[in-house]
């Protein structure tokens, strides 16, 4: 061995300078890698404090262990791994009930990467199915658009522009923030594969009006003979809407909601990377989009983009179905909305603040500045509490309300009373200090050929 390899102690690997634009020469021992690694996300966020993001940040200790149980499994195989498989197509059919499936047909789903993934799946299968029926019909079939609203998250804006569909984006409005039936006259036609309604939106938390969109497209279609399906993205109201509103219809209840997608990892309170589309029933989701294998042992059905993956994500929600069960989500759900009214009292009674979302359905608090402030705007009150550790998001709002810009509080199940009450204090102390020392950041510049050109971040 060489000499000068031999000499390098664990304190010289620690030093060793980390390469950054060649690979790694030589390797060093696993607890100097581990200290460095650590030492190099030293000034990461606190992912407890980040309050931007809808992604979970917390799990008991025995949802861990289960995540390290399963950690080296692969979701996609299927043969060596049944159980993992078995948990899954379970909570296929407990999603499919919970949201109200019919009773008569067979569950059909699939657990994905994020929601992301799982959106991707519907647009495929609406989009499949309107090409399908077009075809039957001796139609053209080359032009496919989709409806949803300026408030629509991004992954359908790539869907939209990946899977070569016509975005037809209705814009907001300044007061409004979110997709109704009154414009859609404007958009809706033929060669709309679906009408994408969101429940619980990434800018205020507000759903879009669900019902009013679902009668506009049953009087279309009497009008014109065009049945036009709709999909609802859940993400994160998915799993609030059925623990906190059980008569509110949202879901497969409305005969025209044919997809539903929701992220496990937002309040479905598991770990990140994991979404989950469900669909009415099984014939929604054509049969050309599934694939048949066998080199990965006995054949088996796969519908999905993505192929090998972690399935540790599926077995903490399995975990987590089990251990909270219905009461125990309505309770979780209850106490974390909760709070998001007790943090949204504080900051409205501030007089620095005036509420966005005048629903208050699921745990958001969406809020802009009173109109008299004028020393400082959101991304100043983002930045100056972003010293005390907490990550807000703040954003100018889509077209035609970029005018408008947002501060945003996701609050989740594991910061109590008392810390959303330190976060409100927080806030409030960062606008008399910007009250007095004026602020000066500005919203970030996108580039200019941007699809997304004024949005939160992606959560």
């Amino acid at each position: 061995m060489n000499a000068s390899v031999e000499k390098v102690t664990p304190y010289d690997q620690f030093n060793l300078p980390i390469p950054e634009d060649h690979f790694p020469e030589q390797g060093m021992s696993a607890r100097a890698a581990a200290a460095l690694v650590i030492s190099e996300e030293w000034t990461d966020t606190n992912p407890m404090l980040n309050m931007s993001s809808f992604v979970t940040t917390y799990a008991e200790p025995e949802a861990m262990e289960t995540a390290h149980r399963n950690i080296f499994k692969n979701y996609i195989d299927h043969d060596m791994y049944p159980h993992l498989f078995a948990m899954e197509t379970r909570m296929v059919k407990w999603l499919h009930q919970l949201w109200n499936g019919p009773k008569d047909v067979e569950p059909y789903g699939t657990a994905t990467v994020g929601s992301s993934e799982a959106c991707m799946l519907a647009g495929l299968a609406h989009k499949w199915n309107w090409r399908t029926r077009r075809q039957s019909e001796g139609k053209d079939a080359t032009r496919p658009n989709m409806v949803t609203g300026g408030n629509v998250q991004i992954v359908w804006k790539k869907f939209l522009r990946y899977f070569d569909v016509e975005p037809r984006i209705v814009p907001l409005k300044p007061g409004n923030y979110r997709l109704t039936a009154e414009d859609l006259d404007q958009y809706v036609d033929e060669n709309t594969i679906a009408v994408v309604a969101i429940a619980g939106q990434t800018f205020t938390g507000e759903d879009d009006d669900i019902q009013g969109i679902h009668d506009w497209l049953d009087a279309y279609e009497k009008k014109t003979g065009h049945s036009i399906p709709m999909h609802i993205d859940g993400a994160s109201g998915g799993f609030v809407n059925p623990f906190l509103y059980p008569d509110y219809k949202w879901d497969f209840r409305l005969p025209r909601v044919q997809s539903i997608n929701a992220s496990g990892h937002k309040y479905g309170l598991t770990p990140p990377g994991l979404g989950w589309v469900i669909f009415r029933e099984r014939k929604v989701f054509n049969e050309e989009l599934v694939f048949y294998v066998n080199y990965l042992g006995g054949e088996m059905p796969t519908a999905t983009l993505n192929f090998s993956r972690n399935g540790f994500q599926i077995a903490v929600q399995y975990y987590q179905f089990l251990r909270l069960g219905f009461d125990g989500y309505k309770r979780v759900m209850q106490h974390t909305l909760d709070n998001a009214i007790a943090l949204r009292k504080i900051l409205v009674d501030s007089g620095y603040f005036t509420i966005m979302n005048e629903t208050q359905r699921i745990p958001v608090v969406a809020v802009t500045l009173d109109s008299k402030i004028t020393k400082f705007n959101e991304f100043d009150v983002s930045n100056k509490v972003r010293e005390k550790g907490w990550v807000l998001s703040a954003y100018s709002m889509p077209p035609n309300a970029e005018a408008v810009k947002s501060l945003r509080v996701v609050v989740r199940p594991h910061i109590n009373r008392n810390v959303a009450q330190i976060l409100g204090n927080d806030i409030i102390g960062a606008c008399r200090f910007l009250e007095t020392h004026g602020g000066n950041a500005t919203p970030p510049k996108l580039h200019a050929h941007a699809t997304e050109k004024s949005s939160p971040a992606k959560c």
